[in-house]
């Protein structure tokens, strides 16, 4: 038995831009990530990513959000709506930021996503709102940095993926892996 939770939009662009579109549908591919998406691919697509070694495996295929992290924003006066930050998925219902790396989120009929960690949020999410980044992205009392702006998944069996689609979490057998930046 696993994690249950829900989509709540999905989004994709073929160009980059910081935003995605909201979609009816999306489909994901095996290995490479979200149909017609620029961050789709078996090697990095990130801009940074690419400059630093283009042969590197492409970890970050499906970006995923939790909805709740909206209504937290907003408390701080920011309006971020799904699509906004650049993410394939948007959830409800789920604690994407507390699933240890290698979770298997099994997402309506048919598609399968590891997680292979956090996304290392940049200076752009300042440039779409300023102010934003250091709501998803700081320094906890202890000093360890938080992140909060998502996770990154691969690919592992596709499938087409909409809004009210159930998801479901496999945590992987123990010890478990605190995600990390990917």
């Amino acid at each position: 038995m696993g994690v249950e939770g829900a989509v709540s939009a999905v989004s994709s662009n073929a160009v980059y831009s910081f935003t995605k579109p909201n979609r009816g549908a999306i489909t994901l591919l095996a290995g490479l990530g979200v149909e017609g998406d620029v961050h789709a691919g078996v090697t990095v697509k990130h801009r940074s990513r690419v400059a630093q070694d283009p042969t590197q495996p492409n970890l970050r295929q499906v970006h995923l959000i939790h909805e709740e992290l909206f209504a937290e924003v907003a408390a701080q006066g920011h309006t971020v709506v799904p699509g906004a930050l650049g993410e394939n998925i948007t959830t409800r219902g789920i604690d994407l930021l507390g699933l240890p790396t290698g979770t298997v989120l099994r997402i309506g009929a048919e598609a399968v996503l590891e997680v292979t960690g956090l996304r290392n949020p940049c200076v752009q999410i300042d440039a779409y709102q300023d102010g934003l980044l250091k709501q998803v992205v700081f320094r906890a009392a202890d000093g360890g940095l938080v992140r909060k702006a998502g996770i990154m998944t691969v690919v592992r069996e596709g499938g087409e993926v909409r809004p009210g689609d159930a998801i479901v979490a496999e945590l992987p057998d123990g010890p478990h892996r605190p995600l990390e930046r990917v």
